[in-house]
């Protein structure tokens, strides 16, 4: 009976040397932006719109830094200026940033690498539209009026809307609206900054938008 007793202890240290490690959890995405990406101006993007408001878009190269850069890039060449959200979607979304308002066109880039990260797509999330390659977003982009989870991992959010979301809100609706609330003037707060080092590799690939509900996917960019 005794060494039964004694071997109790023993047993139960071996068992809790058996025990795996715990795994440790992925950090979760702050929908706030780290407190060095909110100091530099050049970070915050602003469209002056048709309707008479404004969006600021915080930028998030922490999380997609090909995407913003490309964001930046065109914004400083004026490629955004004149250009209407040709897909305005109540509770869901508005989309504009193509050239030839048919959801078709793209800037004369290539297209990027797919950059899907784990910023959810909520209200105000800043994402861009791509077609059925997850790597073939360009110039066009999507701002959520409405959560819609099913986004999340299947195109690329960059950032998030901090100022004007009532602007966005009041967009004309419509596939492509009669007439459609557009871009006066697209900037950024501070220089452009030096172009990211290096591509971010291709993510893999999720459900194409050709197989999701209207709803629940951003159109084709072409």
């Amino acid at each position: 009976m005794t060494k039964a007793l004694f071997a109790l202890p023993f047993l139960a240290l071996s068992l809790i040397a058996a025990k795996p490690a715990p795994v440790p959890l992925k950090p979760v995405v702050a929908m706030s932006a780290p407190a060095e990406i909110a100091a530099d101006p050049a970070n915050r993007w602003m469209l002056e719109l048709s309707n008479g408001g404004r969006v600021v878009v915080q930028l998030r190269p922490d999380l997609a830094p090909q995407h913003v850069y490309r964001i930046q890039l065109l914004t400083t060449q004026g490629f955004y200026n004149g250009l209407a959200f040709h897909r305005v979607i109540p509770g869901f979304m508005a989309q504009g940033g193509d050239p030839l308002g048919t959801g078709e066109g793209g800037s004369k880039l290539p297209d990027l690498k797919a950059e899907f990260n784990d910023l959810p797509h909520l209200r105000g999330v800043a994402s861009m539209a791509r077609a059925e390659s997850p790597d073939s977003a360009n110039s066009q982009f999507f701002l959520m009026l409405a959560p819609t989870f099913k986004l999340d991992h299947k195109y690329t959010a960059f950032g998030r809307i901090i100022e004007g979301m009532a602007v966005i809100d009041a967009a004309a609706v419509g596939e492509p609206p009669a007439e459609p609330t557009t871009i006066v003037r697209a900037t950024l707060g501070g220089p452009l900054p030096v172009a990211p080092s290096a591509p971010v590799a291709a993510a893999p690939v999720g459900e194409s938008p050709a197989s999701a509900p209207v709803a629940e996917a951003a159109p084709a960019t072409k």
